[in-house]
């Protein structure tokens, strides 16, 4: 057990080294498969009660791994050496709702009332799908997994409300059916499909143009499967307008040392 727990350090520590040198920039599926990824938002102390708020009443989309204390910016309980000034392949730096810029790391943006919040994201349930033998198209062909905003409003907490963000995976009935019986144990990372077939009837109009990410194929045999998404947050923010906000990019994750296999409820 402490061989394997070093090994899930050893190589989540080797990729955040890649990220933080820049030697790695692009989306986070299908890397260090066995471990948990976590969307990431950064806010300044004074919006961060009513964020947290939103958070625990949306904790489908929403699922906190890690909330720091203002101004901490080493995240040790998700692993070793973790910096999240550095350690997220791109940022996304908004202004009042305005997004800024795209930065590789944070560093001199840092102030000491910055709280960290970290997202379960469904990149960690990704895994046990591949392991039962279910095709992720998007994994299988290096993109990034397809996100849509739908006409699902999520609970508001103060100024934080905004529609339900989900991601989309084409799968065939039966594996769509197995589908919903492995993520249904992984509630940390958003559990189980909230939707499943004709995506009109949540919004959806043009499956071709997803909100975020990349357009994924749906072929005659398959039906859309629909996942909340930690991307959620970002609707919520361009609602709120909070005077400094740092997001991860979409796909760009933040990757921890925490085992994908843990999160599992039963």
């Amino acid at each position: 057990m402490v061989a394997s727990a070093q090994g899930h350090s050893s190589q989540g520590a080797g990729i955040r080294a890649a990220i933080r040198c820049g030697k790695w920039s692009g989306h986070t599926s299908g890397l260090a498969p066995d471990l948990v990824q976590g969307n990431v938002v950064i806010l300044p102390a004074g919006a961060a009660n009513d964020f947290l708020r939103y958070c625990q009443r949306n904790p489908k989309p929403c699922p906190l791994l890690a909330v720091s204390e203002p101004g901490e910016f080493m995240l040790d309980a998700l692993g070793s050496d973790i910096d999240i000034r550095t350690d997220v392949p791109q940022y996304r730096v908004w202004r009042h709702g305005r997004l800024e810029s795209e930065p590789m790391d944070v560093v001199d943006l840092w102030r000491d009332d910055l709280v960290t919040f970290v997202v379960g994201c469904s990149f960690s349930f990704e895994q046990a799908l591949l392991d039962d033998g279910i095709v992720l198209r998007h994994v299988s062909e290096g993109k990034n997994v397809a996100m849509y905003r739908t006409s699902i409003d999520t609970v508001p907490a103060g100024e934080f409300c905004g529609p339900l963000v989900v991601s989309m995976r084409p799968l065939r009935a039966s594996d769509a059916i197995r589908a919903v019986q492995i993520t249904s144990r992984f509630p940390n990372v958003h559990g189980a499909p909230v939707h499943l077939g004709d995506p009109a009837l949540i919004g959806i109009e043009r499956l071709a143009e997803p909100d975020y990410g990349d357009p994924v194929e749906v072929r005659a045999d398959e039906l859309p499967v629909f996942w909340a998404c930690g991307v959620t947050p970002q609707a919520a923010l361009l609602q709120a307008r909070p005077e400094v906000c740092i997001t991860h990019a979409p796909g760009a994750m933040l990757i921890t040392d925490l085992s994908n296999r843990r999160l599992a409820s039963f």
